[in-house]
Order: C-alpha cells, then structure tokens, then sequence
C-alpha cells in the first residue's frame, strides 16, 4: 500500500507541475478570454490517456508505471483525462448506457454545480 501511494504522489506532483509550466507559459504569451491553457492541459491529457492505454494494450506495462501515469501524472495534470478514461472504459467494457448516463450527468452536474458554487458565494 505504501509502494502505491507513493508512485501516485510522485506521479501527482510531476503532473501538477507540468500543469503548472503550462499556464505560466500561457499567460505570459497569451492574452485572451479564451482559457487556452485549461483547453489544451485538458485536450492533451485526454489524447495522452487514449494513446497510453491503446500502447498498453499492445505491450505490458507494469501496473506501477500504470498507477504512476494514470492516476499520478495524468490525475492530476488534469482530471478531465481520467474522465476520458473513464468514459473509454465503460465504452470498451460494453456499457453504453453506463456510459452515455456518466457523460451527460457529469456534465450536466459538474457545470450546474460550477454555476450553484459561484452564485452561493456571491450570496453569502
């Protein structure tokens, strides 16, 4: 168990500075509205995510290595990667249901509770 928690913590602060590096370089050269480092931080792990589970299907990787990408790296370099992960599992696994009630209720939730979060502080 330690073995794990400690792959996943250093995974976690590797990703979490990549995520970093990211939006220092795009709001320094970057001016506009438009949350470009959020978009691509969220783009490319959702790509990353995809393309290391289809290479992982090919060879065998270490659960280790898969943990500290995963959940370490990936996890926390952004968190919309590992709900592409999660909607390719469910996709994979043959749970279209499962999946397509996921996807829309964690969008639907996760911008609407954004929204109650935002307006409940403005009115306390």
């Amino acid at each position: 168990m330690i073995y794990k928690l400690l792959v996943i913590a250093l995974g976690g602060a590797t990703g979490a500075v990549l995520r970093y590096l990211i939006y220092f370089y795009f709001d320094r050269l970057h001016q506009s509205d438009f949350p470009w480092a959020t978009f691509i931080v969220n783009l490319s792990g959702s790509f990353l995510i995809g393309f290391l589970w289809g290479f992982f299907d090919r060879y065998y990787i270490s659960p280790g290595v898969r943990m500290f990408l995963f959940i370490g790296i990936l996890g926390s370099f952004t968190t919309f990667s590992t709900f592409a992960f999660d909607i390719l599992s469910l996709t994979k696994d043959g749970e279209i249901k499962l999946m397509l009630a996921y996807l829309f209720s964690s969008n639907i939730l996760g911008i609407g509770l954004a929204f109650a979060g935002y307006y409940l502080c403005k009115c306390v």
